[in-house]
């Protein structure tokens, strides 16, 4: 797959996609047209293309370039797209239902299962060998391992201790159900603007020294952690996902808090309860 973009006089501006007869003469298909962030209402085939066109086609490497002349467009870098093989979908999912349920079982350990689901997606095809390695998320490979240390520090150098008492300190006096609730507002906080996985890992040893301190059960404050951590909904930031929707969606910083604050609230009232309901203090 390839991305072209339709120069002011090109041989394909002003034309429709019909009358280029791409599939027949360079056996290359128009997989959609990009035009200014605007929807196409019409039928792809009468589309009339104009200068500033994002053409997306797909073909073989050959045939793409003599198209991509042909046209007299202008390739776009490379961007890594490839089409979606559902064939693979039904076994890519079984093999994935399975490692999590072996692993809820505790028949064979998380990592171990979910590494072998890897092995049988490259032995049956689903992720070719040579996309092995592009397809780790090593940006949070090394986001963890930089991180790791630097709850560490926060726990031995005290400063997890000195959170704690700062929130112990606030919910002095009330019972620890209000501690249990700002742990839960600093943890979401910090989620909006950190990883999520970075703010589990420093807000969970803060969990625990909140839980000593109030003599309490600390499962409860971790499992708090937990739900917390993975309700970045306020910034496009604190989330990789809130920030893959941003530009074909939209949407603009402020629109993020204005559904996300809403939605904290709901999760706060409704995780407490249930939390002190499984998990009591």
């Amino acid at each position: 797959m390839a991305e072209v973009v339709i120069p002011p006089g090109a041989r394909a501006e002003d034309r429709t996609v019909s009358s280029l007869q791409l599939l027949r003469l360079q056996g290359v298909s128009l997989m959609g047209i990009s035009r200014q962030g605007r929807r196409f209402r019409e039928k792809l085939s009468s589309a009339r293309i104009l200068a500033g066109d994002v053409l997306l086609l797909l073909g073989s490497n050959d045939s793409l370039a003599i198209a991509t002349q042909r046209l007299g467009s202008l390739p776009l870098a490379e961007r890594g797209l490839q089409l979606i093989q559902r064939k693979f979908a039904g076994w890519a999912t079984l093999a994935f239902a399975v490692a999590i349920l072996l692993a809820s079982l505790g028949i064979i350990y998380l990592p171990v299962a979910l590494g072998l689901v890897v092995i049988i997606y490259v032995g049956s095809g689903i992720v070719p060998i040579r996309d092995l390695y592009r397809s780790i998320e090593w940006s949070v490979i090394v986001l963890l391992g930089t991180l790791i240390p630097i709850g560490q520090a926060l726990e031995t150098s005290g400063g997890t201790t000195l959170i704690a008492g700062q929130l112990v300190a606030l919910s002095d006096g009330y019972a620890p159900w209000v501690a249990l609730t700002l742990l839960m507002i600093i943890t979401m906080t910090l989620s909006d603007v950190m990883n999520n996985t970075a703010t589990a890992v420093i807000a969970a040893s803060i969990a625990v020294d909140v839980a000593t301190r109030l003599g309490a059960n600390p499962d409860p404050f971790l499992m708090a952690v937990a739900v917390a951590a993975s309700c970045a909904f306020l910034t496009p930031i604190g989330h990789k996902n809130n920030t893959l929707i941003m530009g074909p969606g939209g949407y603009h910083f402020g629109d993020y808090w204005r559904m996300g604050l809403p939605l904290e609230i709901l999760v706060i009232l409704v995780a407490i309860p249930m939390i002190l309901l499984v998990w009591p203090l």
